[in-house]
């Protein structure tokens, strides 16, 4: 750069794409580089280190400022001297909380448009979404920017986007100000914490292996280089002379890959690039659809607790089974965007940028939990642990049945049976009396041979009652003769947790016991560190209270 110094700014300039749109900024040479976002300092990576951008602090050529949009006086200093803005800060989209995203994508770009007008900055480029068109519902197909804002969103994050575009659409020409919107679908590549981590994560837990939908979605997807290509080339139109500038600015740009693709074929390349199957058991939306709300519940009882934000959300559901595929010739026209980066050497780059997520690489754990462990390893552990789907949604359908059956009713047990042996009989009887066909249809009469128990079933069942029942009888002898002081300590512990419950109403030990049950275990082998370290310190702390409160007493008493 000769002459005068000239800066732009990059909001949230720490995030995925933005980190690509500075370094290349860099490279261009254009400007001085102001990396603007929440954390107190700049943390490189070990390939920033010595990579551009860590050069260009070193050279002064880029400059890191800590900066919260929500606080407008940040703002103003962080912008302080710039002559272009790149806005690209948003709060993680997988987060659906309202005040979260508003605070940032409304309020935070009320800021960063104040903070441009008055500081008589020349020209910002918002980044927003394809999501501020998409209602959850139906798909788009081609999609082109003459699309409204839909009545409702599929989600917060769609929502405040499409907000924070309409504000900086209207704030164009301001105080001289000329702005852009670039709506970038589903941006991959190298760098990316979300996509390709949380595909593998469930790949290696098993999950991988469904489609949802009837897996021809087509999607747009972006290589992140192209989405820095775009902010570029929306600054470079904003800044030229005439019409052009002209045209361009006070607009939204949907920009692509210009390659759809099968939104499921496009996992499947991901999947198998990195040693993994592909799916290919497909589930319709509308099943998984309630089991997607009821994670969405559980993760509001559980966030607090430090639950990480599940990806199976009903918003996330509806992305994946859609089609969503943007027309990108008004970028081309008026931005002169066309990709940098093709779609398939886009996926060869990403694919070979995550070597430590390969199948054939250990995952960190060597060995069985201990969820794991205090479950047995068997089928209490698979069904606890959610390892056989089909199992734990079977018990979890039984223990339903006994809820309904027998507890909510509030009768006794005997009671209960009885109500349900009477409909049985009634059921039996009114199908007896059914003639053999009705209106056509034949019915199926149910043979004696349902009834019967045969000699081998029997057999086989009282062999298990006398198995199990000598079992006991060993280990009571075992305990008599005195040889197996933790069995006494086992069976010590077990009738005090009995004793403990019976206090407990059946009802309640139901209600809160089961779904304990079912999410305790899981939430623990997820994060077993965590929570170890949690009741270590805890443990730490209880130990130094009880030491500080010891030594106060002894010396109370010296001094006696």
């Amino acid at each position: 750069m000769s002459g005068e110094e000239r800066w732009c700014v990059v909001t949230g300039g720490r995030g995925f794409a933005a980190r690509h749109l500075v370094v290349m900024l860099i490279k261009y040479g254009m400007f001085s580089v102001r990396v603007a976002d929440l954390g107190p300092t700049i943390k490189l990576d070990a390939d920033e280190e010595n990579g551009v951008l860590g050069e260009a602090l070193k050279s002064g050529r880029a400059q890191y400022v800590s900066a919260d949009l929500r606080d407008k006086s940040q703002v103003l200093k962080a912008f302080h001297g710039a002559e272009v803005v790149f806005h690209m800060a948003a709060p993680d989209s997988s987060i659906n909380n309202h005040q979260l995203h508003y605070s940032v994508n409304v309020q935070g770009t009320r800021n960063v448009i104040d903070a441009c007008v008055e500081l008589k900055i020349k020209r910002l480029i918002y980044t927003s979404s394809p999501s501020v068109v998409f209602d959850g519902v139906n798909g788009i197909f081609n999609g082109n920017e003459s699309l409204p804002y839909p009545p409702k969103h599929n989600d917060f994050y769609s929502a405040t986007k499409a907000e924070g575009e309409a504000l900086v659409i209207k704030s164009n020409g301001s105080n001289g100000l000329r702005t852009c919107c670039i709506r970038p679908s589903s941006i991959f590549g190298p760098g990316d914490k979300l996509l390709v981590p949380s595909l593998v994560a469930a790949a290696r837990a098993g999950k991988s292996k469904f489609i949802i939908g009837d897996g021809n979605n087509m999607y747009d997807f972006t290589y992140v280089e192209n989405v820095a290509h775009a902010h570029i080339c929306a600054e470079r139109a904003l800044a030229s002379d005439g019409m052009t500038a002209e045209k361009a600015a006070g607009q939204a740009y949907f920009i692509t890959n210009m390659e759809p693709i099968k939104f499921w074929e496009f996992m499947s390349l991901i999947l198998e690039g990195l040693g993994y199957a592909r799916p290919k058991t497909k589930i319709p939306a509308f099943v998984v659809m309630p089991i997607a709300h009821m994670v969405a519940l559980i993760y509001k009882l559980l966030a607090p607790f430090g639950m990480k934000v599940p990806q199976f959300t009903p918003s996330r559901i509806r992305f994946i089974s859609r089609s969503r595929t943007f027309d990108c010739s008004k970028a081309n026209d008026l931005l002169g965007y066309t990709p940098i980066m093709p779609l398939q050497e886009g996926l060869r780059r990403t694919i070979e940028s995550y070597p430590h997520l390969r199948g054939d690489v250990p995952t960190k754990r060597d060995g069985p939990s201990k969820s794991e462990l205090i479950l047995g390893s068997g089928k209490v552990a698979d069904t606890l642990l959610w390892r056989n789907k089909k199992q734990t949604l079977t018990v979890l359908l039984i223990l339903a049945v006994v809820y309904f059956s027998f507890i909510a009713t509030g009768c006794t047990v005997v009671t209960a049976v009885s109500n349900r042996l009477l409909m049985a009989l009634v059921l039996l009887l009114i199908h007896g009396k059914l003639p053999q066909k009705i209106l056509g249809y034949k019915i199926a009469k149910i043979p004696e041979s349902r009834f019967h128990v045969s000699e081998a079933a029997s057999h086989h069942f009282a062999l298990s009652v006398a198995s199990w029942w000598n079992s006991v009888v060993s280990e009571l002898k075992s305990l008599c003769n005195g040889n197996d002081f933790m069995l006494f300590l086992k069976g010590v512990l077990s009738l005090l947790f009995l004793s403990i419950l019976g206090a407990v109403s059946l009802h309640n030990a139901f209600v809160i016991g089961v779904p304990l049950a079912f999410i305790s275990f899981v939430v623990y082998e997820k994060k077993e560190e965590e929570i170890d370290d949690l009741v270590r310190k805890f443990l730490s702390f209880g130990c130094k209270l009880k030491s500080d409160v010891s030594g106060k007493i002894s010396s109370s008493k010296k001094q006696q």
